[in-house]
């Protein structure tokens, strides 16, 4: 499903304008963004958990010269899905 097809999907299921429903799609993604960003999670009971998982850096090796390099320490954004969520899909 892309974001056009969720946009229609979420109008259709809470009686929604499709204007109305992508307005809504991109104010939650920009607030998860921003809260990631900031550091901190963000949590919907029985759905699941947003949060940042932090990567120290770390020495890697360059497949086609053999040498060695350094790999950043990065940050990825993760998602842990919920006991509810998790059920749900697996009746």
């Amino acid at each position: 499903m892309n974001k056009k097809e969720l946009v229609s999907a979420i109008a259709a299921k809470a009686a929604l304008s499709k204007k109305d429903a992508e307005a809504a799609i991109d104010a939650f993604t920009a607030v998860v963004e921003d809260e990631l960003k900031n550091g901190r999670k963000v949590q919907l009971v029985g759905f699941g958990t947003f949060e940042v998982s932090e990567r120290a850096a770390r020495e890697g090796r360059n497949p086609r010269t053999n040498e060695n390099i350094t790999i950043a320490a990065s940050k990825s954004p993760k998602f842990k899905a919920g006991k509810v969520l998790k059920e749900n899909i697996n009746k």
